[in-house]
């Protein structure tokens, strides 16, 4: 991964979020990635990245932090329904998250990763899904909602997705805000709120200091987006049910970092 610039981890370093995704479809063993010789794995369980999970040094970040050394195959798609919108909470990490949004007839090109049990438990971890104050919620979409279109043309039946618990940030309009990359949404989000330049510093570089680790100064900014009413619905909710983690595929509840 070295070689093709892909090993730096937003998780060490917040300010590369979303962190670099491959450029095809790649298969991620340990510390290298080769290339796929088939795009669909039936006893996985498929799970769409708008983040940072799609980034392979991220997943490898994630996996070393559970023992888990199994391959993961990133296959590249063609997702109509949604985009990558920002998730309306401070991450403990250090960074502000994406998070998907409801967008009819938009197509855009995602990371597709396909999840053995252990895997699913670990990223559902990492995502507070069966925290109580967990971030995210992991749904399944119908594909009758949601195409997810691989590169061989074959759509899947329906893929799993992580939607916010706190709706998404919009634009000032109403219109959830897209992620453009941490360091310009920091300095945007900073350049309009006096009340978060109090709480997270003046730049891209001082947020990311003093929210990383800081538990209760990412709960204070999370609820400061509600309160200046920056957040919207991501048009997703609908798919939130009690069901989301109890699919097939999905391993045991793992204890969960800070998100």
């Amino acid at each position: 991964m070295t070689a093709l610039g892909l090993a730096e981890a937003p998780r060490d370093h917040p300010l590369s979020y979303p962190g670099a995704w491959p450029e095809e479809s790649v298969l991620l063993d340990g510390d290298r990635l080769s290339p796929l010789t088939r795009l669909t794995f039936p006893d996985r369980v498929p799970v769409l990245a708008v983040g940072s999970n799609a980034c392979p040094a991220q997943l490898r970040h994630k996996m070393r932090q559970y023992e888990i050394s199994s391959p993961i195959p990133l296959v590249k798609a063609k997702v109509t329904g949604i985009d990558v919108g920002v998730s309306a909470h401070v991450s403990g990490m250090g960074y502000v998250s994406a998070s998907p949004f409801r967008v009819r007839g938009f197509t855009r090109e995602l990371f597709v990763t396909w999840l053995d049990p252990a895997q699913l438990a670990a990223v559902d971890a990492s995502e507070g899904v069966q925290a109580p104050s967990g971030a995210y919620d992991r749904v399944l979409l119908p594909a009758s909602d949601v195409p997810v279109e691989l590169e061989s043309g074959e759509v899947l039946d329906g893929a799993h997705l992580y939607v916010s618990r706190r709706g998404v940030l919009h634009d000032g309009s109403g219109t959830p805000r897209r992620h453009p990359g941490e360091r310009p949404l920091l300095a945007e989000l900073l350049a309009e709120s006096p009340r978060l330049r109090e709480l997270f510093g003046s730049t891209p570089e001082e947020f990311c200091a003093r929210a990383r680790g800081d538990w209760d100064l990412c709960v204070r900014g999370t609820r400061l987006f509600a309160e200046e009413g920056r957040t919207t619905a991501s048009g997703l909710e609908k798919y939130v049910s009690d069901q989301q983690t109890g699919s097939p595929g999905s391993g045991a509840s793992l204890s969960p970092p800070l998100m």
